[in-house]
């Protein structure tokens, strides 16, 4: 676990500095695979109409429930590999 653990915070250091910016979707898959696996569970109230994006946000990372944090961090790896 603590492998997997320093390359998924090697992976969250390396999608800052991609030479391309990712399209919408693809950020909302990184953001919610990323919270799935740090976080957990998304147990946070969901935003209102006013926040469009912060009810994306909300709404990927939703969708991810009951995902294992394990596969989230390895789905990120994975997902951060391929757009490098």
């Amino acid at each position: 676990m603590a492998d997997l653990k320093a390359k998924f915070e090697a992976a969250a250091a390396q999608s800052k500095t991609l030479t391309e910016r990712p399209d919408n979707a693809t950020l909302l898959k990184l953001y919610a695979l990323y919270k799935q696996g740090s976080t957990g569970d998304n147990s946070e109230k969901k935003p209102g109409f006013g926040d469009m994006v912060g009810r994306a946000k909300w709404d990927a990372w939703n969708g991810l429930k009951g995902t294992d944090s394990k596969d989230a961090m390895q789905q990120y790896i994975d997902l951060v590999g391929s757009l490098s």
